[in-house]
C-alpha cells in the first residue's frame, strides 16, 4: 500500500507542475497581448468602457447615450433579419463607384500633371478653385443638373474623392529624387522607361496616401448624400432611426460606418505593403 502511494504522489506532483507551467504560459501570452494591445487601443478601450458604465448606471441619458450592449444589439438584430443589408450594399455600391472613377481619373492626371510643369500651372488655379468648393455645398447644383437620382449621389461622392486622389499623385510625382532620373537617363533610359520604372514606382506610396483620404472621404460624403431624397443606405437608416427615436439602432448604424471605414482603410495599408515592399522600413 506503501508502495502504491509512492508511486502515486511523483505522478500528481508532475501532473501539478505541468499544469502550473500551462498556466504560467497562458499568463505570459495574455500580458504579451495585453501589453501590445493597450500602447494603441488603450484609450479607445477606455473610452468604450466609460460609455458603457456612464450608461448603464445613469451619470448619462440612456435614451439618448444607449449602453453598447444595447447598441450592439439592435445592429445585430437588424443585420440578422436582413433589415441593414440591402442598405449596406447599396451605400457600398454608390460610394465604391464614385471611388473607382476617382482613382481613374484622378491618378492619370495626376501623373500628368506633375510631370508637365506647364499643364500644372494651366490647371492648378481651378482645381484649386473646386477644391476649396465645399462638396455639400454644390450638391443643390448637382440635384439641379443631374436630378435627385443615383447619379447625383455618386458625383458628389466622386467630386469630394476626386482631389485627395489627384493631388496626393501630383506630389508624389515631384517629390521624386531627380538623381534618380539623371542616373537613369545617364544609363540610355527612355521617357517611357524612365516613367515606368522611376516615377511610378517612387510615386506609389505618396498615391496610396490619397487613396486612404478619398476612401475616408467617400464614407464621409455618402452619410450626407443618403440623407437627401434616399431611401436605402445607411445614411438613410441613420436618419429614419433618428426620426423614430430608434437611437440604439441609429448608433449601431454608426458604428457600422465606422467599421467599413476601418476595413477599407485596413485593406488599403495591406495593399500599400504589398506593392511597397521596398518603402517599409527595415526592423
Amino acid at each position: 500500500m506503501a508502495y502504491e502511494i509512492n508511486q502515486t504522489l511523483p505522478r500528481s506532483f508532475g501532473q501539478l507542475k505541468n499544469r502550473e507551467s500551462s498556466v504560467s504560459v497562458l499568463g505570459s501570452h495574455v500580458r504579451g497581448v495585453l501589453a501590445s494591445l493597450l500602447p494603441h487601443y488603450g484609450l479607445l478601450i477606455s473610452f468604450l468602457v466609460l460609455w458603457q458604465v456612464s450608461s448603464t448606471r445613469g451619470w448619462v441619458n440612456p435614451a439618448v447615450f444607449p449602453p453598447l450592449n444595447v447598441i450592439l444589439s439592435a445592429l445585430w438584430t437588424n443585420l440578422a433579419n436582413g433589415a441593414l443589408l440591402d442598405d449596406i450594399a447599396i451605400s457600398l455600391q454608390r460610394s465604391g463607384t464614385a471611388f473607382a472613377f476617382a482613382v481613374v481619373i484622378g491618378i492619370p492626371l495626376g501623373l500628368f500633371m506633375g510631370q508637365f510643369r506647364l499643364v500644372e500651372q494651366a490647371l492648378d488655379p481651378i482645381l484649386q478653385l473646386f477644391r476649396q468648393t465645399s462638396a455639400l455645398a454644390l450638391y443643390p447644383v448637382f440635384i439641379l443638373l443631374l436630378g435627385l437620382g443615383e447619379t447625383s449621389k455618386i458625383f458628389v461622392i466622386f467630386w469630394a474623392t476626386l482631389f485627395p486622389v489627384l493631388l496626393a499623385t501630383i506630389g508624389g510625382v515631384k517629390e521624386v529624387d531627380q538623381k534618380l532620373i539623371e542616373m537613369a537617363r545617364t544609363y540610355g533610359a527612355g521617357a517611357p522607361t524612365i516613367f515606368r520604372r522611376v516615377i511610378l514606382p517612387a510615386s506609389v506610396p505618396a498615391i496610396f496616401v490619397g487613396l486612404r483620404l478619398s476612401a475616408t472621404t467617400a464614407l464621409l460624403l455618402l452619410i450626407a448624400a443618403e440623407m437627401i431624397g434616399a431611401n436605402k443606405g445607411i445614411g438613410f437608416q441613420v436618419m429614419n432611426a433618428q426620426y423614430n427615436f430608434q437611437i440604439p439602432l441609429m448608433f449601431g448604424a454608426i458604428l457600422l460606418l465606422a467599421f467599413l471605414g476601418l476595413a477599407a482603410n485596413a485593406l488599403l495599408v495591406l495593399l500599400q505593403r504589398r506593392l511597397c515592399r521596398w518603402s517599409q522600413p527595415s526592423r
